[in-house]
């Protein structure tokens, strides 16, 4: 088992669950993170500390097959993170927005550490 990052992060991005990760094996994309599924070691501590309740575990419906190979393909060339930035201003704003995976899921990388 794994857990996975869904639709809800994308604009939202607010990296609580990074600093409680021991194993980093979160990476970041300019509007939202992923898990690398292969480093995830199942502890679920990130679940609790995610304010928009992006984070499930990968036998949970709301992580389909998709989502996993998402995080997967995303964490394979995304930087790594290791601490807790600055969310997005509007983060707030587009906490349960529907869709935003459609309209606004960008697949360019972030910065990283």
């Amino acid at each position: 088992m794994a857990y996975v990052v869904t639709d809800n992060c994308i604009k939202c991005k607010y990296m609580d669950c990074v600093e409680v990760c021991p194993v980093d094996c979160f990476y970041e994309g300019e509007n939202m993170l992923v898990i690398h599924p292969d480093e995830c070691i199942d502890c679920g501590v990130c679940v609790p500390e995610c304010p928009a309740e992006a984070i499930f575990p990968d036998t949970d419906p709301s992580a389909t097959p998709a989502w996993l190979a998402l995080n997967h393909e995303y964490a394979s060339s995304w930087p790594n993170i290791t601490r807790k930035k600055i969310p997005p201003a509007d983060g707030d704003a587009w906490d349960g927005t529907p869709g935003k995976f459609d309209a606004h899921f960008s697949g360019k990388p972030g910065e990283g550490d």
